[in-house]
């Protein structure tokens, strides 16, 4: 435990921000593997809205500074792959 006032308050502040973003994390992990269980399924439909929605969650992310938006990118790039070869 911190001594100085200042570095007491971080923690606090980090703690809830790890939390947050922890939340944010594992909103991206669900709807990704959602569209892959689709794209593994055949469902190239479902797949496809699947795809927007995660897309959206991914972007919200990267907008809100819990992922890089190069690792948003490539995360998005990776499930159109995925999604588009369901078809």
């Amino acid at each position: 435990m911190p001594n100085i006032k200042a570095s007491e308050r971080s923690v606090k502040t980090d703690a809830e921000r790890r939390a947050r973003n922890y939340s944010v994390r594992s909103a991206i992990k669900t709807s990704t593997r959602k569209v892959e269980e689709a794209a593994h399924a055949g469902k190239a439909d479902e797949a496809k809205t699947l795809l927007t929605q995660a897309a959206s969650v991914i972007d919200k992310a990267a907008a809100k500074g819990v992922i890089h938006k190069n690792a948003a990118a490539r995360k998005k790039s990776r499930l159109a792959r995925k999604a588009t070869a369901a078809k």
